[in-house]
């Protein structure tokens, strides 16, 4: 048996002279140490200072073998338990070893053997704990990887984003300005953080479909003509298209993409969703974008001041948007000086719980 200088071992017997025999022999091996007559008095001393190793015998008073085992297995699983047993319980002995134990030896029993169990019984230890090291290890590195794909990612996204609106000086900070006041939103509804997320992240996307849309057209001042404003209105198809590959793990971002344009009357673009048939995310970022286009210079108009967009909100409750959304941004926002308007709060991405869990699976 290797030297065990240092280790710490505990000996469990109800038969003193039993215990003796065995503490003798793993003190010569470099062992500390200490004796329990029953499984009780065993786990009093392991929660004081638990041990490397626990001989246990198998049948003793209060609590026996098996019982101490499962404790042991549950509290220390990094302590080697063998069993002691007399020859005619070795079907028990081996019953242990599924429930946890690294060994046993049987009764009588000769010293060399209780050697060879014990090394045995740790060198098991030992490849165990390397192993979980191992996969802990291995597990903080996928981790690792995960986060920093995850970090690709929302890099590549927001790049897609800030290339549009690199295009039109007008809609400049517009998505970041959105995603904020739609998170601000969020937040009044009590919406929890993964929803939160994929808002942000739809709202600072949602307006990428107009790198599709015609620089003419998007910096045409005046009024459009019809088939001008359909094909600006082109834009929320344009982006679920282009995104539809990337958010496929992110729905409610997506959808946010493709329908923030819809109307609580119906009457909305691409597809003519009514009410709570648009998901409530999609009508939180539709306030928003209606309220930063309403507050932002444009080409073809100047921009409104604070207490006329407000009052488009309220005339637009129940037809435009849904009201309990236009209330939730009254409660984000119960004075004009809390609105973010020129200094948006640069809040991170971060991909929804459920699209993490789905990348990494």
């Amino acid at each position: 048996m290797p030297p065990a200088i240092g280790l710490q071992c505990l000996v469990v017997d109800d038969e003193p002279r039993l215990r003796r025999v065995l503490v003798r022999l793993l003190e010569t091996e470099g062992f500390s140490c200490r004796e329990a007559g029953s499984g009780v008095e065993a786990l009093e001393l392991l929660g004081a200072t638990p041990a490397e190793l626990v001989l246990s015998d198998l049948r003793m008073p209060e609590m026996d073998g098996v019982t101490l085992l499962r404790e042991i297995v549950t509290r220390w699983p990094q302590t080697a338990v063998v069993m002691v047993t007399a020859v005619a319980e070795v079907e028990s002995a081996v019953a242990c070893l599924h429930l946890g134990a690294l060994d046993y030896v049987a009764k009588p029993f000769h010293l060399d053997e209780v050697r060879a169990r014990v090394t045995q019984a740790l060198d098991k230890r030992r490849l165990i704990i390397e192993n979980a090291s191992y996969r802990q290890r291995l597990e903080e590195r996928v981790e690792v990887q995960a986060r920093r794909i995850e970090e690709l990612f929302l890099e590549g996204v927001q790049a897609l984003a800030e290339a549009q609106e690199a295009k039109n000086t007008y809609l400049r900070g517009h998505s970041l300005r959105v995603a904020d006041y739609a998170v601000h939103m969020a937040r009044a509804l009590q919406l929890g953080e993964d929803a939160i997320d994929a808002i942000a992240l739809g709202g600072r996307l949602h307006d990428l479909g107009k790198i599709g849309v015609r620089e003419e057209v998007l910096h045409k001042e005046g009024k459009l003509t019809d088939e001008e404003y359909r094909h600006i209105m082109e834009h929320p198809t344009i982006g679920a298209r282009i995104l539809g590959p990337l958010l496929r793990d992110a729905p409610v971002s997506l959808a946010i993409v493709r329908s923030h344009h819809e109307r609580f009357d119906g009457r909305g673009v691409p597809d003519g969703l009514a009410g709570n048939a648009i998901p409530l995310p999609v009508r939180i970022v539709s306030v928003a974008d209606a309220f930063d286009a309403m507050t932002s210079i444009r080409p073809y108009r100047p921009s409104l001041d604070i207490a006329r967009a407000l009052r488009e909100l309220e005339e637009g409750k129940g037809k435009q948007w849904s009201a309990d959304v236009v209330e939730a941004f009254h409660r984000a926002f119960p004075e004009p000086s809390t609105l973010p308007i020129h200094d948006p709060d640069h809040r991170p991405l971060r991909l929804p719980a459920r699209a993490v869990d789905a990348r990494r699976a």
